[in-house]
């Protein structure tokens, strides 16, 4: 296969095109979007394509018509030029500053990049100044083009910085305020996020606003649909095993009656690093409130959970519920209508689960010495060498690393919590949760030719759990699958904050 360079991370539309770099067609839905309607809203997770989304409208605004040879919106569209305004908050510097003064200085030098000397002081008459005069000076409607709006809020959601999300909140309540009044001079506004906040005055003053997050014509606006895949990268398919990147980065879905998508920036990822299967998603960043949520509300056993409709899409940031905000951030995906206009949601794909599991598990862990991973890799090496001590000391070392104020709080929530995630991390790469007619297994491990049936008990004996296993009969359906079948149990003790009983017997 020839050499292909793929645009991992870039966000820039002319960059890509002119460094020959693969690039997915999404100039029909920027066309649809221009043609029917003025104002947008676009709620995606992060590193989903939103920014590059932007790029490519600044592009087509900017009338760069040869940019877009070959691509749908060629021969569609007029390229004429109209006035820009970009503003992308993930490049804006506001930790040390106020965000109105950073604001304020962004409009400032976008004015001057048009020639415009602006007089307003004040944020609101600045930017209705900005719009005004680039509409008078070029007789040409304006675009705004707002990325990652509510970057300045995400990252506050934290309790130690919550008063600072509701600072800036109040700030960009102002500053998109005149919005809806400066309608005449604007030709479109497009504005992304990874959440949709109540009390901004976009979603309250708007009333026209089009919301396209989970608009059925927009399900694959970013992200990479199976029919792109096989389009756009038919020769790589040829080289890997394509059920396997489905079950790793497949799986969004936004609109139900819509296909699945992938994630856009491990796809590409994975091509890049020569169809190593592997989490890009989690490497690139999770924000630490939300595993912190997590950890709060005890949310980390669920195959599918349920929300009304009318909460998907919105929360508050004094009254945050976590499941929206997962869905939101792309930890959760619709999988399907429920009764009293509901949704149930699940995780996409391997790597989601993973970097939801391996998070919440080192945020339990609470450790600067040890990780999950390190943790998992001692009940790996434990399970080869058949080595109950070594498993043991390996789960041990998980608890010891808990506060004594925590444990005492909530003991059992922490017990099944640290179990579960550890073995259903675990399980990400090695087994399926088995099911039987009389219940299910705590974890069955299948590695190569052997089978671990693990049951967990707290405060009470290693020979119970090893009774229950044999007494609902989990491994039977195994008996004739020419493995060699485990039976551990584990018991753990809350006064002592340890396993302090460990059983294990070999059915050959």
């Amino acid at each position: 296969m020839k050499e292909r360079l793929y645009p991992v991370g870039q966000q820039d539309f002319p960059a890509i095109i002119n460094e020959g770099k693969v690039y997915v067609d999404k100039t029909m839905h920027a066309l649809n979007i221009i043609k029917t309607s003025k104002y947008n809203f676009l709620s995606k997770p992060r590193r989903f394509g939103k920014s590059l989304f932007i790029s490519t409208l600044e592009s087509i605004f900017k009338g760069q018509k040869a940019l877009f040879e070959g691509l749908y919106i060629y021969d569609k569209w007029d390229f004429e030029e109209y006035p820009v305004i970009r503003i992308s908050f993930n490049t804006l510097s506001y930790e040390n500053n106020k965000l109105e003064e950073t604001l304020k200085r962004t409009l400032q030098a976008i004015g001057e990049s048009y020639f415009l000397s602006l007089q307003k002081t004040d944020l609101k008459g600045l930017f209705k100044e900005l719009i005004a005069e680039l509409n008078e000076k070029y007789n040409k409607r304006v675009v705004i083009l707002i990325d990652e709006y509510d970057k300045p809020i995400i990252d506050y959601l934290d309790k130690e910085n919550i008063h600072k999300a509701l600072e800036n909140r109040n700030v960009m309540k102002t500053f998109y305020s005149i919005l809806k009044d400066a309608e005449p001079h604007l030709k479109l506004v497009f504005i992304t996020g990874v959440s949709k906040f109540t009390k901004v005055s976009i979603f309250s003053d708007l009333n026209n606003l089009t919301d396209l997050t989970i608009h059925p014509d927009y399900n694959e606006i970013c992200g990479i649909s199976q029919k792109e895949l096989e389009v756009n990268f038919d020769e790589e398919l040829k080289l890997y095993d394509k059920e396997k990147i489905k079950q790793w980065y497949n799986g969004y879905k936004w609109d139900l009656g819509g296909d699945t998508v992938y994630n856009p920036f491990s796809l590409l990822s994975f091509f890049h690093n020569k169809g190593k299967f592997q989490n890009f998603w989690y490497t690139s960043g999770t924000p630490s409130f939300l595993m912190k949520m997590c950890r709060e509300n005890h949310f980390y056993k669920f195959d599918q959970v349920s929300i009304h409709a009318a909460d998907i899409g919105n929360f508050d940031i004094e009254n945050l519920k976590i499941i929206p905000v997962l869905f939101q951030t792309g930890y959760l995906t619709v999988i399907k209508a429920d009764i009293l206009n509901s949704y149930v949601l699940s995780f996409p794909n391997l790597e989601v689960r993973e970097s939801y599991l391996r998070n919440l598990a080192d945020t339990y862990i609470n450790s600067d010495v040890i990780s999950s991973t390190n943790i998992l890799q001692g009940i790996l090496k434990s399970l080869q060498a058949q080595d109950k001590d070594l498993l043991k000391s390996a789960i041990n070392q998980a608890f010891a690393q808990i506060p004594y104020s925590l444990w005492i709080a909530e003991k059992e929530k922490f017990y099944h919590a640290i179990v579960h995630l550890l073995f259903s991390l675990l399980g990400v790469y090695i087994f399926s949760e088995v099911h039987t007619q009389k219940g299910r297994a705590d974890a069955v491990i299948i590695y190569e030719d052997q089978l671990y049936c693990l049951e967990f008990k707290l405060d009470k004996s290693a020979a119970e759990a090893i009774l229950q296993i044999e007494t609902k009969a989990y491994t039977e359906r195994f008996q004739n699958a020419g493995k060699t079948v485990h039976h551990i149990g584990i018991n753990f003790s809350s006064e002592q904050r340890e396993v302090d009983d460990l059983a294990w017997m070999v059915n050959e």
